[in-house]
């Protein structure tokens, strides 16, 4: 028995038996690229098109679907279809915060554009995210403005 899991060892130990990425690495990697996914397809949307809305709702749990599209409370029209348009494109690497109770938190930065009518702002910023369950499914998506020079803005402005 004892000789079994030395070559066990040494099999395992010996260069290109070994996978490239350890299974976390891998698990990791897909909960990353779900989150991404689910991100883009949830703050991607068009005016008037509800479908453009609610194609993203099989990526969230019930209470997930819910707290997002309460967000969206006095943005839909009559027929649940977006006032607007918004766009979200991400601008760097999606970071894991943390993992509690088998949720992942994860942040995404990016920037979000919205338009209605002939009116469009820009935003930065970074989309906190909370996964899990299996299949995995968002249980918490929100973007959260990220105010550039935040430190500078605390204090007042400097008079000439």
């Amino acid at each position: 028995m004892c000789c079994l899991v030395l070559l066990s060892i040494a099999v395992v130990s010996l260069p290109g038996l070994t996978p490239a990425i350890p299974l976390q690495e891998k698990e990791q990697a897909a909960i990353i690229e779900f989150a991404k996914n689910a991100v883009v397809q949830a703050l991607n949307y068009s005016q008037g098109d509800r479908h453009s809305l609610i194609d993203a709702q099989d990526a969230f749990t019930p209470d997930g679907w819910r707290e997002f599209m309460k967000r969206m409370e006095g943005w839909l029209d009559s027929k649940g279809a977006p006032l607007g348009n918004s766009s979200f494109i991400q601008s760097g690497d999606v970071v894991i915060t943390g993992q509690k109770n088998g949720t992942v938190h994860l942040t995404v930065p990016g920037v979000l554009k919205q338009s209605q009518n002939k009116s469009v702002t820009t935003y930065r910023v970074v989309v906190e995210v909370r996964i899990g369950g299996n299949p995995v499914k968002v249980a918490h998506l929100e973007p959260i403005l990220r105010l550039r020079g935040a430190a500078a803005q605390s204090s007042p402005p400097k008079t000439p």
